[in-house]
C-alpha cells in the first residue's frame, strides 16, 4: 500500500492579515487518532498507519506508557504525538479535540479501540450488573461520546473514515445460535457492548450518508494479544490489517458494515 497524501487549501478560519494560519502547512499529512494504541492491536494500528504517512494521535490513559510507545514510533520516523485519552473521563475527550484542532484544524481518521472485558467467563444468569454497566462505559458509551465530540473535525476531512474495532462475539446471529463457533465464549456485558458499538455503526453511518465518512465495524480476529492470549492464531501485523484497511477505504468503499479483513461478518 503506497503512503497517502491530502492536498488541501487553507479554511477561512485559518486565514489572517499575514496569509495561511501556519499550522495548515503541514495539512498535507493525513491525522488519525487511535484510542487505547499504547499497546497490542491499537499500537500496532498506528505503527502501520504511520508507516502509511498518516500523522499519529496515539491515545493512551497511561501516560508513561503512552510516552515510552510514542519514543518507540518515532525511533521508526513515524509522526507520532502523544493523545491523553481516559475513556472513563470526557475531559480528555475535549482536550484531545483541542489539541487536534490547534494542530491540523481537521482528522481524517478515528479509530475506537480502547476495549476491556469485565465479565469474562461468568454467565448471563449470574454476572453482577456492575461488570455489565462497566463493559458498556468502557466499550460502546465512551466511544460514541469521543465520536460526537471529533466529528465536527472529521467534517472537514476530504476522506473521514471512523473505524469501530469491534469482535465477532458482538454478532447476535453467533450468539443466538448454539451450535456455532462462538462455544462458551458468551459473556453478556463484552459481548452484549460490542453487538451496542455494531448497532452505533449501523445507526451512524445511515445519519451520516450523505457526507464523506465512513463508518465501519471490524473484527480484528483472535489476536496474540493481553485479551486473545497466546494461544492465539494471529500475529499482531494481521490483528491491526482490518483496522487499516477500513481506515484507508478509497471513496467507493463500504460504509455501515461489519468486516474482517475484507469479508463481511453477521451481525
Amino acid at each position: 500500500m503506497e503512503k497517502v497524501q491530502q492536498a488541501c487549501l487553507p479554511q477561512p478560519h485559518t486565514l489572517n492579515r499575514f496569509g495561511p494560519d501556519m499550522r495548515r502547512t503541514n495539512c498535507m499529512i493525513k491525522t488519525a487518532l487511535i484510542s487505547g494504541a499504547n499497546k497490542g492491536i491499537g499500537f500496532e494500528t498506528a505503527k502501520q498507519l504511520g508507516e502509511l504517512g498518516y500523522k499519529i494521535y496515539l491515545g493512551s490513559r497511561d501516560l508513561e506508557k503512552g510516552n515510552a510507545a510514542v519514543t518507540e514510533l518515532r525511533s521508526q520516523g513515524i509522526e507520532v504525538e502523544l493523545a491523553h485519552l481516559d475513556m472513563s473521563d470526557a475531559k480528555t475527550f475535549h482536550q484531545v479535540a483541542a489539541q487536534i484542532e490547534s494542530d491540523h484544524g481537521l482528522l481524517d481518521v478515528l479509530i475506537n479501540n480502547a476495549g476491556a472485558t469485565f465479565d469474562q467467563g461468568i454467565r448471563a444468569s449470574e454476572v453482577p450488573i456492575d461488570k455489565v454497566r462497566e463493559s458498556f462505559e468502557v466499550n460502546f458509551f465512551s466511544h460514541v461520546e469521543l465520536t460526537q465530540i471529533l466529528l465536527p473535525l472529521l467534517m472537514k476531512s476530504d476522506a473521514g473514515r471512523i473505524v469501530n474495532v469491534s469482535s465477532i462475539l458482538g454478532s447476535l446471529t453467533l450468539n443466538s445460535d448454539p451450535t456455532s463457533p462462538l462455544g462458551t465464549w458468551r459473556s453478556l456485558g463484552y459481548n452484549g457492548s460490542k453487538t451496542a458499538l455494531n448497532a452505533f455503526t449501523a445507526i451512524l453511518s445511515y445519519d451520516l450518508r450523505n457526507t464523506k465518512i465512513k463508518v465501519n465495524s471490524g473484527h480484528p480476529g483472535w489476536v496474540k494479544t493481553d485479551l486473545g492470549g497466546k494461544g492465539a492464531l494471529l500475529e499482531l501485523k494481521d490483528g491491526a490489517a482490518t483496522n487499516v484497511w477500513l481506515a484507508t477505504l478509497p471513496d467507493d468503499g463500504p460504509t455501515g458494515g461489519f468486516f474482517h479483513m475484507h469479508a463481511k461478518l453477521p451481525w
